[in-house]
């Protein structure tokens, strides 16, 4: 069993609770907007780190994380990007890519809205984790854990960090 902390958009700020919440994490996963390579090299120097760039990371980030990730998770098959639409608005290349590769997983970022549902279509489970940083329009910072077991996804958590700092 491989269990996962998630999270996106942090934009340059990380909450120090993060690291309590994914302490028993055998991995974590940033969905874009890390805002600063600092996030990054904090979050790899705990736990071992895949992520994607978002729409506001520079160069820095760019370099080391790319635009969508693909991998097998255990038996699951994941997608991630940082833009990716939702159940059934998805952007239209990355409903293509869902459509022709079939993950079980899909894993996107970037519009500050925790959702988690499953594609009854696709047939692929969708996790957006919010925002765990201080900028956007969200009002409560939130992340996510869950394991993979086998060809199981199971014990979804939604973690809140707390009201949005100015």
């Amino acid at each position: 069993m491989t269990r996962i902390g998630l999270l996106s958009d942090t934009h340059g700020y990380l909450d120090e609770n993060i690291f309590n919440h994914f302490e028993k994490c055998d991995e974590i996963w940033h969905a874009g907007d890390f805002g600063s390579l600092e996030i990054a090299e904090r979050l790899s120097a705990f736990k071992p780190l895949r992520g994607v760039y978002g729409n506001i990371d520079g160069r820095d980030i760019r370099d080391i994380y790319p635009e969508k990730l693909k991998w097998k998770c255990e038996d699951v098959a994941i997608y991630m990007t940082h833009i990716g639409g939702y159940p059934p608005k998805y952007n239209p290349a990355v409903k293509k890519e869902l459509t022709e590769e079939k993950p079980q997983l899909f894993i996107c970022g970037h519009s500050h809205i925790l959702r988690i549902m499953y594609d009854d279509k696709l047939h692929c489970l969708y996790i957006n984790p919010g925002a765990a940083g201080n900028h956007g329009w969200h009002t409560v910072k939130t992340i996510v854990r869950f394991a993979i077991d086998g060809n199981n996804i199971k014990d979804c958590e939604v973690i809140e960090l707390g009201k949005r700092g100015k």
